[in-house]
């Protein structure tokens, strides 16, 4: 997902995209160890998703972004 598309969201929606990421995350890392991932790009891409989302959440809880 896109910075700006990121942007337009509520910080309610963006928790649950989060936590979809992250649990997405836990099971490309499980793939991962076993050999089993298709795609290894998919967990950088996501990686940098969830810290984008994170630093949303963040920018918006201290204030610098509305």
């Amino acid at each position: 997902m896109k910075l700006e598309e990121l942007k337009k969201l509520n910080a309610e929606e963006i928790q649950v995209r989060l936590e979809e990421a992250q649990v997405e995350m836990e099971n490309l890392r499980i793939q991962h160890s076993t050999r089993q991932l298709d795609n290894p790009l998919r967990m950088r891409s996501l990686r940098r998703e969830i810290a984008r989302m994170r630093t949303i959440l963040t920018e918006r809880n201290l204030g610098l972004r509305k």
